[in-house]
C-alpha cells in the first residue's frame, strides 16, 4: 500500500511536529485536536519553525508555503476517512487512546493503517480495541520531533510484517532513523529514560542536591545534553508521572514507583514548560 494522505490526532507539541515532518516528505496531512483553538496554535507552531528554517536559508520561501498548503486541519475525526496512514498523538491516557482507536477503526478505510505515537502503553492493548489488529503499530516520535532523528517501532502481537515495512519505510521517507522494540511497558526508550528522570526527581526529593546540582552532574558527568529534571519540564511532568504508572502496573516492580515529589508537582499543576512552571520556571 502506498501512503499518500496522512493523519494526524493531536495538534499539541508531538502533533504538530509529526505533522510537520510529514508534509515535508510531500504528503498530504489531516491534522486533527477536540477544539479549533489547538489545532490553530499547532499550526502556528508549524509556521514559525518554518519561518526560522526561511531565514536560515534552510528552505525558500516558496517551499515553507507548499509545506503548509499540505496540512488540512479539522476538529472532527470523520475528516480522517481518506487516511492511508493515521499517528494517535493524543494526551498519554489509556481511556482516550483507546475511544480514539475504536473511532477511527470505524471511521478510516480497511487498508489504513492505525499508529500509536504512545510513550508506554503496549500495542496489543490498543490494538485490540479494533477490528484490524494486524493493522496497529506504534509509531513512537521524539521531543522536539522536527529535530530528533529517532523513531521508535513497536509492533504488537498481532501487528502484520506489512503493516511493520510500511511504517518503517515511512520513517525513513520522514529522514528519521528506525528502531524496533518489543511490545513491552515503556518499550526502550522510556523503560531506560523514565526510571532515571524518576531517580533524579527522588534525589530532590531527600535533598542528595539542588536542582540545578542535579542537572549539572548528569551533563557534565555523563555527557548529557540536557539535566534530566530538565529534560522533564520539557517533556510534561504529566506525561512523565503516566509514564511511571503504567511501568509501575506493567511490570509490578517497585522500582518503577513514581516519586511522591513529581505526583506533588502534577497535582498543583507544575507541569514544566507549556504551564511555565515545572521544576524550573519559564517566562
Amino acid at each position: 500500500m502506498e501512503v499518500k494522505t496522512f493523519g494526524v490526532i493531536g495538534a499539541g507539541q508531538m502533533g504538530n511536529g509529526i505533522a510537520q515532518v510529514a508534509a515535508m516528505s510531500g504528503l498530504q496531512v489531516i491534522m486533527s485536536d477536540i477544539k479549533d483553538e489547538f489545532v490553530q496554535r499547532g499550526m502556528q507552531n508549524i509556521t514559525g519553525i518554518l519561518g526560522k528554517n526561511v531565514e536560515k536559508g534552510k528552505m525558500t520561501a516558496q517551499e515553507k508555503d507548499a509545506v503548509l498548503g499540505r496540512i488540512k486541519t479539522t476538529t472532527s475525526l470523520n475528516d480522517m476517512a481518506p487516511a492511508d496512514y493515521v499517528v494517535e498523538a493524543a494526551t498519554e491516557n489509556e481511556p482516550i487512546k483507546f475511544q480514539i482507536f475504536r473511532d477511527l477503526d470505524s471511521i478510516c478505510h480497511p487498508e489504513a493503517i492505525l499508529a500509536s505515537n504512545t510513550s508506554s502503553i503496549p500495542i496489543g492493548r490498543i490494538a485490540a480495541q479494533t477490528r484490524r489488529p494486524d493493522k496497529v503499530i506504534g509509531m513512537h516520535f521524539m521531543n522536539p520531533v522536527p529535530v530528533m532523528k529517532l523513531v521508535e517501532i513497536i509492533r504488537g502481537l498481532p501487528t502484520s510484517d506489512e503493516t511493520f515495512k510500511i511504517t518503517w519505510d515511512l520513517s525513513v521517507k520522514f529522514g528519521k532513523t528506525p528502531a524496533e522494540s518489543s511490545d513491552y511497558p515503556g518499550f526502550i526508550a522510556n523503560r531506560i529514560l523514565m526510571p532515571m528522570i524518576n531517580e533524579a526527581v527522588y534525589c530532590l526529593y531527600h535533598g542528595v542536591g539542588t536542582k540545578e546540582d542535579i542537572d549539572t552532574v548528569m551533563k557534565l558527568g555523563m555527557n548529557h545534553p540536557m539535566g534530566p529534571l530538565a529534560l522533564a519540564d520539557l517533556i510534561g511532568l504529566d506525561t512523565c508521572l503516566a509514564i511511571m504508572e503504567t511501568l509501575f502496573a506493567g511490570f509490578c516492580d517497585s522500582k518503577y514507583r513514581p516519586c511522591p515529589l513529581l505526583r506533588k508537582y502534577v497535582e498543583a499543576g507544575w507541569l514544566g514548560r507549556k504551564t511555565g512552571r515545572g521544576f524550573y520556571e519559564y517566562k
